[in-house]
């Protein structure tokens, strides 16, 4: 059956930000393709009224690092109560307190919680404060969460003994075969270690470049990213002259997947979140991944990539430096298995819209 369906709570699509936006964008258009009525609610104003299918609806938001999401969310919300929607899938736990409204009105609400976003360094008392109150919220006031780890299933279980629904995050698998973005910033296929994140603090890109900086090799370090609210970190982040570091700030689309696909490691230091997208899909381009020891990063890694801690960083990077080009080439195969068996965009539409038609018929 045809559905009705809204997306909220992320900056939109086409997907140029984070993890959220390409979740929209992947997810939205598979729902479109298969027959579904999908509007995704944008913060940023596009040409087009429709993307790959998808309904493009644009609304304004007040831009600062507290607001942004909140007024935008709010604002999508109010629109929402008037459409008819289905189903709306809020993505986001900081917005469980928009989930009720639309029920009142036989719109079922999904609500993806992402990770313990509460934990981020980057909020103050208030937020982090807010995001514990939405933690609860999120287990009582939508229809039904979503977590995209089971480790966040566990927590949710344990914490608020409130079962979530488990639907991991997608990612492609396979290398793209063209380097227009490695010729542009002068690199050569397997001569640079890659981290692409938001440049705020949970994320360590800092420490990334500091413990790359210690090693003695000619290789270098591409660290790709930005954040709009993090001016202060990132000029810490910048603050070096080395030429074996490069940063050429945010990058996504074509370049985004060159860059993974020819590195010689892929090294992912986030520590706060749930599955983290840019882990499952360096992995997906055969990437060989040095990840953060975490809860999460291990669920995803699977023991197909390698854990460090932060104290440890320089020496497993020194360590891939010396490994046999044979035994990166096993370790990376193997982790485009895994994300091929496990992290399937068309099995994870598959998984959202039985659990769409499932809540509508209800």
């Amino acid at each position: 059956m045809p559905l009705r369906i809204a997306i909220l709570g992320t900056r939109g699509i086409p997907a140029s930000y984070g993890g959220f936006e390409t979740f929209a964008e992947e997810l939205s258009h598979r729902l479109a393709a298969r027959g579904h009525e999908v509007t995704v609610y944008c913060r940023k104003p596009h040409p087009e009224r429709m993307y790959r299918g998808v309904y493009l609806q644009y609304l304004p938001t007040i831009r600062h690092k507290y607001t942004d999401t909140m007024v935008h969310t709010a604002l999508s919300t109010l629109h929402l109560l008037f459409t008819g929607a289905d189903v709306a899938l809020f993505c986001n736990a900081a917005n469980a307190i928009f989930t009720w409204a639309p029920r009142l009105f036989a719109t079922a609400t999904v609500l993806n919680v992402d990770g313990l976003e509460r934990k981020r360094r980057k909020w103050n008392r208030l937020a982090k404060g807010w995001y514990a109150l939405s933690e609860w919220f999120s287990t009582w006031m939508p229809t039904k969460a979503v977590s995209d780890a089971r480790t966040i299933s566990r927590y949710y279980r344990s914490r608020y003994r409130t079962e979530t629904a488990y639907i991991p995050y997608g990612a492609p698998v396979g290398k793209v075969p063209t380097t227009e973005i490695l010729d542009k910033l002068g690199l050569k296929p397997g001569e640079y270690f890659l981290y692409v994140t938001r440049f705020e603090p949970e994320n360590n890109p800092l420490l990334v470049r500091e413990a790359f900086e210690t090693l003695d090799t000619e290789k270098k370090l591409v660290l790709v990213g930005d954040a709009p609210y993090a001016h202060d970190y990132i000029r810490k982040v910048r603050n070096t002259s080395n030429p074996r570091v490069i940063l050429p700030g945010a990058i996504y689309g074509r370049g985004y997947h060159e860059l993974q696909s020819h590195c010689l490691a892929y090294v992912h230091a986030t520590e706060v979140g749930g599955t983290h997208p840019a882990l499952i899909e360096a992995m997906g381009r055969g990437c060989l991944v040095l990840y953060l020891r975490t809860p999460e990063n291990e669920e995803v890694a699977g023991g197909v990539a390698l854990p460090f801690d932060p104290s440890n960083l320089a020496e497993r990077m020194r360590a891939v430096l010396n490994m046999p080009e044979e035994d990166r080439q096993v370790i990376a195969e193997a982790a485009m298995k895994r994300v091929a068996s496990r992290y399937n965009w068309d099995a994870v539409t598959d998984a959202y819209e039985r659990l769409f038609s499932e809540l509508v018929r209800r």
